[in-house]
């Protein structure tokens, strides 16, 4: 049997569904995910093995115009690994192509990378409203295929796979069978306490919030103790974060836990605290010690 193995990237604007479709393709959570833009920070690798093909998904920071210098990390990020796979998956959302799908369009057409279509969001237009869209993001950029599909339900997921496989090189196995992340469980738990802070904040608290790791080691009872620094920019988001005697955080806090208990397999004690850093996301060495690469 031919064995097919290679990278895909995830592309498109922020919030069109790229990390929930990862998490579908894997059947578990390697990416956090929310309703709000631009969650998606670094790039997260998710990696499905079958018995003809191993694919290694690259799930990209939203494409979009830069306001700070975060963001303009987070593009870099997502313009460096288009280069480097086999394979581009450009989501667009099936209510209609917006200006940021066109400057992701033009982010891809100089590569010589085949590109494929996925028009998400399915399950919430009509089949004529669909197409519309799809035919206009193709006049944007000429594809290798079209996919239409719901990452939320998982309408034509699996035809996408199969699609997908189709279209890689022939080669090995890069990764062990039972691998679907190498990213480390300390990175996960990170992503899963911002994810938790991001549902339990509004306005403008989400976008400045970055965790750091501070400590992380197991107990004489064996249960993982993890200290956490959530940044945030200015000291009403530290309150807001906090919330009324301390209750917000306790909640962010046991949202978490359970997502950790689950990837280390074992009882998880979250110790966190708020810290203020000014305009971190102006500050490259703070961004990289954030988001080491």
């Amino acid at each position: 049997m031919t064995h097919r193995s290679g990278f895909v990237a995830l592309a498109g604007r922020p919030n069109v569904g790229k990390s929930t479709l990862l998490n579908r393709l894997l059947g578990t959570k390697v990416a956090i995910t929310a309703s709000v833009p631009q969650t998606t920070r670094t790039v997260v690798r998710g990696i499905v093995t079958r018995p003809e093909a191993q694919i290694v998904f690259l799930d990209t920071p939203g494409i979009h115009a830069p306001r700070h210098r975060l963001g303009e990390f987070m593009v870099e990020g997502a313009r460096r690994v288009l280069r480097e796979v086999d394979l581009v998956a450009w989501m667009v959302d099936a209510g209609g192509v917006r200006a940021e799908d066109r400057v992701v369009a033009e982010m891809l057409r100089p590569l010589r990378v085949p590109v494929v279509l996925v028009v998400n969001k399915v399950d919430g237009a009509a089949a004529r409203q669909v197409e519309a869209v799809a035919r206009e993001a193709q006049a944007l950029l000429p594809v290798a295929g079209t996919y239409r599909i719901s990452a939320q339900t998982g309408l034509g997921v699996d035809v996408l796979g199969a699609g997908l496989i189709a279209r890689l090189p022939e080669g090995p196995r890069y990764y062990p069978e039972e691998m679907l992340t190498d990213q480390p469980e300390q990175f996960l738990i990170r992503e899963f306490i911002r994810e938790q802070a991001i549902h339990h904040t509004r306005q403008e608290v989400p976008h400045a919030v970055a965790v750091e790791i501070e400590e992380f080691s197991e107990r004489p009872d064996g249960t993982i103790y993890v200290r956490a620094t959530v940044h945030v920019e200015t000291p009403s988001q530290k309150k807001i974060l906090i919330g009324r005697g301390g209750q917000k955080l306790r909640a962010i806090g046991a949202a978490a836990r359970p997502g950790a208990e689950t990837l280390l397999g074992r009882k998880v004690f979250l110790d966190l605290w708020v810290a203020v850093t000014p305009d971190w996301r102006e500050k490259p060495a703070l961004i990289r010690g954030f988001y080491p690469e």
